[in-house]
């Protein structure tokens, strides 16, 4: 609490001329003002006696306004874990169908769940699934595991009554051998239809679509890091929305093994069809791919023939970068960056962190 002191000091003799002299130390618009009671004291002054009449008056700061942030997000209206592991929904398997072909270094399905309206998500948003069964380690439930989801808030049927995830089938050696199964991924894979599943959420913002419908959306994917594109993807130019038009550019950068390996293509390159000017695609095949030289193409390798193009798009307000997939690429893309950057003076790791703060750079890696 502050405290603003207005005093007058006056000399009792005739003779003497009053000098009433005021200070006010805070603005009086600013302040709320409580008075107290007037104090005297004596005190000499040039051989004289006076007498100082003082009024202390309390003072309170106004209260802080309330900062209120306003997201460059699709934001509005999110629903933010409407279900959690003690009051889960239960879903229905619709559709479970496997989308990489037989020679394929591992499987990848795409799975639809009916939600009957009752689990009302963004693109970008997760849902976890917690799998059947009993955990061997401490004999209890299955811990839900957390999955991008893979279409628009519509969902693939156009009613808003499903949602889809995109799932690959962990299956590994350890150490000593052992062939090991992903407990989720596994039980995901396996499901047939009419099977029922125990969801929770939706959860997170982070990969939130921007709000403007003329930003550049930079993709960054890498396997089944395609899941939230999809679903930006799938609004942006397979479905028409009263309140939403999308005519920026969206350029997507999907990194995977092998051709057959490619997630959703066919769906992309219709997209590319059908909106040649808002929409560029550019696959990086490790396996099959290598660049001018020789090394493999992976998303990194492919984002630094556009390195400069890119670095141009990054300097612009109503640019937007997300990332999602393999923890890796982040760095072999901060590689390419920071020599662009340093030829105009800039830091690239501090002007990727004010990018961040714009809610221009979205990372959900794993």
């Amino acid at each position: 609490m502050a405290a603003a002191v207005t005093a007058a000091v006056s000399f009792p003799s005739s003779k003497s001329s009053s000098l009433p002299t005021r200070t006010s130390l805070i603005s009086p618009e600013r302040i709320t003002l409580k008075k107290v009671p007037l104090y005297y004291r004596e005190a000499s002054a040039g051989g004289r006696v006076v007498s100082i009449r003082a009024q202390v008056t309390t003072t309170e700061a106004a209260p802080a306004a309330k900062v209120v942030k306003h997201s460059k997000k699709q934001e509005e209206g999110v629903v933010v874990n409407k279900f959690k592991p003690k009051n889960p929904y239960t879903g229905r398997v619709l559709l479970n169908t496997k989308i990489t072909g037989d020679d394929a270094p591992g499987e990848t399905w795409h799975m639809v769940f009916s939600t009957e309206g009752e689990m009302p998500y963004r693109e970008g948003q997760s849902v976890g699934v917690i799998p059947d069964g009993i955990d061997p380690k401490n004999g209890k439930p299955h811990k839900l595991r957390l999955y991008s989801i893979a279409s628009s808030a519509l969902g693939d049927f156009g009613d808003s009554k499903t949602v889809s995830l995109c799932v690959k089938r962990l299956v590994y050696t350890n150490d000593k051998g052992e062939i090991v199964k992903g407990v989720c991924s596994n039980f995901l894979c396996d499901l047939k239809p009419g099977s029922e599943v125990t969801m929770t959420g939706p959860v997170g913002k982070e990969m939130l679509m921007p709000k403007d419908p003329n930003a550049t959306v930079i993709m960054l994917a890498t396997g089944t890091g395609i899941a939230p594109f999809r679903s930006f993807l799938w609004k942006m130019f397979f479905e028409k929305h009263e309140d939403y038009k999308f005519e920026g550019l969206a350029w997507l950068f999907l990194g995977v093994p092998t051709s057959s390996s490619l997630l959703y293509k066919e769906e992309f390159e219709k997209m590319k069809e059908k909106a040649p000017e808002n929409f560029r695609l550019d696959f990086a095949v490790s396996r099959e791919q290598a660049n001018e030289q020789g090394e493999k193409m992976y998303i990194q390798t492919r984002m630094a023939q556009y390195a400069e193009e890119l670095w141009e798009l990054l300097k612009k307000d109503n640019t937007y970068v997300y990332m999602c997939g393999l923890k890796g690429m982040e760095k072999g893309i901060d590689d390419i960056m920071v020599s662009l950057a340093a030829k105009e003076g800039i830091d690239w790791l501090d002007y990727k962190k004010q990018l961040k703060k714009a809610e221009q750079w979205n990372v959900e890696v794993y």
